[in-house]
């Protein structure tokens, strides 16, 4: 991990796509402004770790298997003519 200090109005650039800019810094609180391409998701660290969590969750407890998979297209597949 890179720890840095910064001062309001400084940057830090990522690759060559991502300025993360500090804004404010009132107490303990730290104002950023993010530019980043729209394909790159960007997430408050709590919310990531949630989404995480619910992924792994709904891994763990799925029962599906591919061949279901594949039955349950067959249902929904038109039926072809036969000539």
């Amino acid at each position: 991990m890179l720890v840095l200090t910064r001062k309001v109005g400084e940057r830090l650039v990522i690759g060559d796509n991502i300025v993360v800019t500090v804004v404010e810094v009132k107490g303990e609180n730290i104002k950023l402004a993010l530019e980043a391409p729209q394909e790159i998701k960007i997430y408050r660290g709590e919310l990531y770790d949630a989404i995480v969590a619910e992924n792994r969750l709904a891994a763990e407890h799925s029962n599906c298997e591919l061949a279901d998979l594949k039955n349950i297209r067959k249902i929904f597949e038109k039926p072809t003519k036969s000539t």
